[in-house]
C-alpha cells in the first residue's frame, strides 16, 4: 500500500533520532492493524505513533513536525497536522485547568479557530488583539470542531501589521428533524489534551479509561431545501431541553441505562422549528445561540410545504 509506505517514512523520520526502528517495520505494525484488524490509517498512525512515544519516552510536542505549511485557519481539516499561522489573538478566556497556560480564539481572513497551550510548553503568553506568526502548531479534531495546539516547538513572532479576521458565523433555520448517534448523556477521555467521545468506553487515542460526563446534542435540521448538521454543546443543551448534567446523570442511574437521557431529548425537540446561529466547524455549526420558530405540529407544516416547492 503505497499510503501506508509514506505513512511509515513519515513516522520513521520523526522518530529516526530516538529510536533504532526501520521504515519496513513501522510499515509492518501499520499493515497490521489496517489489514488484520480494520482499524483505520489514521488510528492506525496514531497507535503506532503512541507506541513508539512510549518507547522512546517522549511526549507527542517533542516529536519533530517534519515541514509544517502556511494555512489558513478556516481551511484546517485534517488531524494531527503541522501548520504555520498568521493570526490576531481574537479572543482569550481563562483557564479550565491548571495545566493549560492559555486558550482562547485565533483568527485570520478566514475565521477563527480555538487554541490551546499548556503549561508544560513553557511559551510566551499571547496578547489579546495582538498579531503573531506562530509557526509548528499542530491541529486536533473532535466532533467535526478543529482546534490547534501550540507546543514546545511553536515558534512565536510578533508582527507588526495587524491581522484582519473574518467572520465565519453561520445562521440557519428549519425543523429539527433528526438526534444523531452520540446524542445526550456521553463520556469524554478525561486526559488534559484530549476531549475525544469515548465509544463503548475507549478513547481512539488513549484507549481504555475512565471518562467524564458531558451533554450535548448532535441534531440535523431541515428547511426543505437544505439539510445542516448542528452541535449543542452542554450549555446550549441544558437551555433547549430544560435537562441539566446532573438531571441526566440521575436519569441514567435510575432508568440504569445512559441512551433515555437522548431519548427523552428528543421527545421534547424533535419537529420543533429553530433558528441557530454559532461558528462553522467542518460540517457542524456549532450553537452559540438559538431560537424556537415554531412547535412540531406548525414545523410539519412547514417542512412539508417546503418540499412541495
Amino acid at each position: 500500500m503505497a499510503d501506508l509506505q509514506t505513512q511509515a517514512e513519515e513516522i520513521h523520520e520523526q522518530f529516526s533520532d530516538h529510536l533504532d526502528v526501520t521504515v519496513e517495520e513501522v510499515e509492518e505494525k501499520l499493515d497490521a492493524l489496517v489489514t488484520e484488524y480494520s482499524v483505520p490509517v489514521d488510528e492506525a498512525r496514531r497507535s503506532v505513533v503512541n507506541s513508539y512515544l512510549d518507547e522512546a519516552g517522549m511526549e507527542r510536542d517533542e516529536l519533530a513536525p517534519g515541514g509544517a505549511e502556511a494555512a489558513l485557519v478556516g481551511e484546517i481539516d485534517e488531524d494531527e497536522q503541522w501548520v504555520d499561522l498568521r493570526v490576531k489573538v481574537a479572543d482569550l478566556w481563562d483557564p479550565g485547568h491548571e495545566s493549560i497556560a492559555q486558550v482562547g480564539l485565533l483568527g485570520d481572513e478566514s475565521g477563527t479557530i480555538k487554541f490551546v497551550a499548556f503549561d508544560t510548553s513553557d511559551l510566551p503568553k499571547l496578547e489579546e488583539g495582538a498579531s503573531y506568526a506562530l509557526g509548528n502548531v499542530v491541529t486536533d479534531e473532535y466532533q467535526g470542531n478543529y482546534s490547534v495546539k501550540l507546543n514546545r516547538t511553536t515558534t512565536i513572532e510578533e508582527l507588526d501589521e495587524e491581522v484582519e479576521v473574518g467572520d465565519d458565523s453561520s445562521e440557519v433555520e428549519g425543523a429539527l428533524v433528526d438526534i444523531q448517534s452520540g446524542s445526550g448523556l456521553i463520556k469524554r477521555c478525561p486526559e488534559e489534551d484530549c476531549t475525544r467521545v469515548l465509544q463503548n468506553g475507549r478513547c481512539s487515542e488513549h484507549g481504555q479509561v475512565d471518562g467524564e460526563f458531558d451533554l450535548r446534542i448532535k441534531a440535523v435540521l431541515d428547511d426543505g431545501e437544505v439539510v445542516q448538521e448542528v452541535i449543542f454543546d452542554e450549555e446550549a443543551t441544558t437551555d433547549l431541553t430544560g435537562i441539566s448534567l446532573a438531571d441526566a446523570k440521575s436519569m441514567a442511574q435510575d432508568a440504569l441505562d445512559t441512551t433515555v437521557v437522548g431519548e427523552e431529548m428528543a421527545d421534547q425537540v424533535v419537529g420543533h422549528y429553530y433558528r441557530v446561529r454559532g461558528p462553522t466547524f467542518g460540517r457542524y455549526v456549532l450553537v452559540d445561540e438559538f431560537e424556537e420558530l415554531s412547535g412540531p405540529a406548525d414545523a410539519e407544516d412547514v417542512l412539508i410545504k417546503a418540499r412541495s416547492m
